[in-house]
């Protein structure tokens, strides 16, 4: 995704595999025996086949700076943000935090332009993030961004989910990538109906299979 192609560039501080070498006064042959040794901590290849060293983090403790991120789809109601926002608020409040910021985007969970996001991501201020669903602040990826803001606290208020949600999931699915293949939209009903009857119809054929056993 590209929001977190640029998080991972501006979040993680740290040192060239040469630059390292001379601050360790090694030549670069003797850095790079060491890195296929596995002897040198925190060091990994970035996707451009460089290999850096992760910089330690800063010893001083960040202030605690609680962030609400709420999120819907481009086709519901705005009048739904606001409500999702209400209601994290008020989870954070029975918490005791302070919210410090309340973050509202109206964007496809597989988009990778939610500039706000990316704001967030990127200004590296949040100690604490809440939303309230991990598809809300991911559809896919939820995971990558756990471990790339290992330094701040991610909390999903409700972790459950329903045969809805994942149907909604596969419906937005299906949209994002008809719009991508024929640079037009249809309207979200139309796909929701088309994969109701895909599963009436797979239902349908399971229970003839059965019968016929």
């Amino acid at each position: 995704m590209k929001f977190i192609e640029e998080f991972l560039g501006k979040e993680r501080a740290s040192t060239k595999l040469s630059e390292w070498a001379k601050k360790n006064c090694l030549s670069y042959r003797s850095a790079w025996r060491l890195f296929k040794e596995g002897k040198i901590p925190k060091s990994r290849r970035i996707p451009s086949g460089g290999i850096v060293i992760d910089d330690e983090p800063s010893s001083e403790q960040r202030p605690e700076y609680t962030v609400i991120y709420a999120r819907i789809n481009p086709s519901e109601s705005r009048e739904g943000l606001d409500a999702q926002a209400e209601r994290l608020v008020q989870f954070c409040t029975a918490k005791g935090w302070v919210v410090k910021e309340v973050v509202k985007e109206q964007a496809s969970g597989f988009s990778d332009k939610r500039p706000k996001l990316l704001k967030i991501l990127t200004e590296n201020k949040a100690t604490r993030i809440v939303v309230e669903r991990a598809d809300r602040l991911s559809r896919f990826g939820f995971r990558y961004i756990q471990v790339l803001l290992s330094g701040s606290e991610i909390v999903v208020v409700n972790e459950t989910e329903t045969k809805n949600d994942i149907l909604e999931d596969f419906v937005d699915l299906v949209m994002f990538f008809f719009a991508k293949l024929n640079n037009r939209r249809y309207p979200r009903e139309f796909f929701r109906k088309f994969i109701h009857k895909l599963e009436e119809d797979t239902n349908k054929q399971r229970k003839w299979e059965e019968s016929k056993c």
